[in-house]
């Protein structure tokens, strides 16, 4: 006979992460509207290196994703898991571990990224002491979720721990794969990976942590919280299998899809195009079996401010989910890529799905382990109705001026010239809808405010259940009877159900990444592309430490528009010797790479000490320091040892006169500018700057003509 075993679940744990969630939320909500505010007064904030909008920007985003979302995330997990296995958590050391130690990340992301300490990699700009700290921190989370797993009462997994597991796997690769990079010292690193080869790695990573991290936890919270929030049995059990394995095979194929008409080779892009329309079905198949979940229970809506969240958030994840296969057409792509849409498209997954859900479970979990009401019903209303509209006012004018760039990028005159030369023109056209965003932003914080008073005075008037009595007989250890779903045998079985989830992640990825890694011909040389020189390096360095490729991208894509423009399409062979890759993803300013020999020195100089004398009307802000920083040079070789280590054929030895020839060049660059009359010392970030960006896109105007045949575009695109 079944014995009833006794047990207390921890909520402890699970309130310590919602608070980590609704106080790094408001920061992180914060930060995106300062960083909003200054695309419409460059100027904001003052000329402070560390407020300045390249450097708040990859703060912004680590903050909503890896802060809010994350503690999110494990508030979430930490919650149904234990009630789904029917056990506390494996380790209650472990639990406060993973807290303490999640929160010191992003501590130390607050701490080294408004310092410019940063990899420049998209969703992993930390450097590699973090990345480090990150991995350690995981696998305690992996540990403790795993151990819960296998201690649990309830014999089979229930459809939120398939998406638990899934996530855990999947973002352990991830981090792994693109984290690979060769320290300089404590704070400084370069990407194991170079051009085409980093940028695949990175968006495969880049694509996946949306997809692992701010979507599959989300979907098995979803999965448990709204059949609970609305006291109904998910829609279909076996809709459930099918969006699982159909989502995790085929989303890890889909990180090309940000490379569109780029120097990727052609297949890895068409590969990534298939396989990111296909992610409609099963994407779409989820969303359908959460909202189906409600049936019967549609006229809550109206009243329950979990189920409105949720309602909201699955919905916007069905929009998302469309607009993404969408933009993964080549035809959409030319149109949406690099301009403010994609900013639109991100923001309705992050604000509605990721937002929505997450409130949705605090407005859940909060009353219930302080055993009291939400405080007012009233105040829930006013968070949803300001969120709901702030993330219409941030979405809606994004799309519009996103399209508004793109067509004005691309549009010619019956004579054949470009109608708006000047790239200023199709900037200021669009500052409007840059204002509306911040009216958005401004919204959805008074709504996230609002929420926090509310959920705080719901916990005032309780008291925390930090051990939380429960029952259950244990049946992890019956046999299923004969006749059982296959799927059912499969749900006992932890280790081999991760086991397959793995493999279903890692086919995807080792198709896309070994080719690229081992066969030549995907990467085809230039004779007349040559490693940077020493004050290059450190120029390219200051580069990537301001921010610089958040605004402008490093990649001519072969549309007539572009190469009219810039000048000559990018070659895949010009970014051999680029760690990190650095073709940026979004177009404030114009595209850098043909900037090389375009203007004097001193129109640089001028550029950055004040961008509206040269530019009238400009929002690009001014980076004076600058020309007051010292590059230091005891720092040059250790970098150019660490780069040849990488792969960049300097000699044996250069190492050793690196810091003679940067001091040689910045002589000749700051004589110039005295001789244009603007006097800079040779050792500061402003020469070295000038000196990469006068750099780029130099090198192929010597190359052999069969050279640059051999790093062709795809001819289908060259009249677009």
């Amino acid at each position: 006979m079944s014995r009833v075993e006794t047990f207390q679940y921890d909520n402890k744990i699970v309130r310590d992460f919602s608070i980590a969630t609704i106080v790094w939320g408001i920061v992180g909500f914060l930060v995106g509207l300062i960083v909003a505010l200054k695309l419409v007064f460059p100027d904001f904030l003052g000329f402070i290196p560390e407020l300045s909008y390249g450097r708040l920007r990859p703060l912004h985003t680590n903050a909503v994703i890896f802060a809010f979302a994350g503690n999110a995330i494990y508030v979430g997990v930490y919650y149904s898991l234990q009630r789904l296995c029917k056990a506390r958590m494996y380790s209650d050391l472990l639990s406060k571990i993973h807290f303490w130690g999640w929160q010191v990340i992003i501590v130390s992301a607050a701490l080294t990224l408004p310092l410019g300490i940063t990899t420049s990699k998209e969703y992993a700009e930390l450097e590699w002491p973090i990345d480090i700290a990150i991995t350690l921190v995981w696998v305690v989370f992996g540990i403790n979720m795993f151990g819960t797993i296998l201690k649990r009462r309830e014999k089979h997994l229930y459809v939120a721990i398939w998406f638990y597991i899934s996530t855990f796997l999947t973002v352990a690769l991830l981090h792994v794969v693109n984290s690979f990079e060769l320290p300089v010292n404590f704070l400084k690193s370069y990407s194991f990976y170079a051009g085409v080869q980093d940028a695949l790695v990175q968006w495969w990573y880049g694509h996946n942590a949306v997809a692992f991290f701010l979507t599959t936890p989300f979907l098995g919270m979803m999965y448990y919280f709204i059949p609970k929030a609305a006291n109904r049995p998910v829609f279909s059990y076996r809709l459930s299998i099918v969006h699982f394995w159909a989502l995790i095979f085929i989303y890890i194929w889909a990180g090309p899809h940000h490379l569109l008409y780029t120097a990727l080779p052609d297949w890895a892009q068409s590969l990534g195009t298939v396989f990111s329309f296909m992610l409609i079905a099963p994407s779409w198949g989820g969303m359908i079996n959460g909202l189906m979940t409600l049936r019967g229970a549609w006229d809550r809506v109206r009243e329950d401010p979990v189920l409105k969240f949720m309602v909201v958030g699955v919905t916007a994840y069905g929009m998302s989910t469309f607009e993404g296969p969408m933009m993964s057409l080549k035809n959409v792509n030319a149109i949406t890529h690099y301009t403010d849409y994609i900013i639109g498209h991100v923001h309705l997954g992050a604000l509605a799905w990721n937002g929505g859900l997450a409130f949705g479970v605090l407005y859940y979990v909060i009353p219930r382990m302080f055993r009291s009401e939400i405080y007012s019903n009233k105040l829930a209303n006013l968070h949803f109705w300001a969120a709901t509209l702030g993330i219409g006012f941030y979405a809606i004018p994004m799309y519009w001026g996103g399209i508004t760039q793109s067509l004005m990028w691309k549009e010619f005159t019956a004579e054949g010239l470009l109608r708006y030369p000047n790239f200023l023109e199709t900037v200021t056209q669009i500052i409007p809808m840059y204002a509306l965003r911040a009216v958005g932003g401004t919204l959805y914080i008074i709504g996230a405010c609002v929420g926090a008073y509310n959920l705080y005075k719901t916990a005032k008037a309780g008291a925390l259940v930090a051990n939380e009595d429960a029952q259950a007989v244990s049946h992890r250890d019956e046999t299923d009877p004969q006749g059982t779903y296959w799927h059912r045998v499969l749900e006992g079985k932890p280790i081999q159900f991760a086991v397959l989830s793995l493999v279903a992640v890692v086919i995807g990825g080792v198709v896309e990444y070994v080719p690229t890694v081992l066969i030549k011909s995907n990467i085809p040389t230039i004779s007349s592309v040559k490693p940077y020189t020493p004050l290059e390096v450190e120029g390219r360095d200051v580069y990537i430490k301001e921010g610089c490729v958040g605004c402008h991208s490093q990649m001519v894509r072969p549309f007539r528009s572009e190469t009219v423009r810039y000048g000559e399409y990018s070659k895949v062979g010009e970014f051999v010797y680029d760690h990190p890759f650095l073709w940026g993803s979004k177009r404030t300013g114009p595209d850098l790479h043909r900037i090389g020999g375009k203007y004097p020195d001193s129109w640089h100089y001028m550029h950055f000490k004040n961008p509206q004398t040269i530019s009238p009307g400009s929002i690009m802000p001014a980076y004076p320091w600058l020309a007051d920083r010292k590059v230091d040079p005891s720092h040059i070789e250790g970098k150019i040892i660490t780069l040849r280590r990488l792969g960049v054929p300097y000699p044996e030895g250069f190492e050793k006169q690196a810091a003679d020839d940067m001091k040689s060049q910045a002589l000749a660059i700051s004589k110039r500018l005295a001789e244009g009359g603007s006097q800079v010392e040779p050792n500061s970030e402003m020469v070295a700057l000038i000196a990469y960006l006068q750099r780029l896109g130099t090198d192929i105007k010597h190359a052999p003509k069969e050279e640059l045949e051999g790093g062709k575009q795809p001819s289908t695109s060259q009249n677009q």
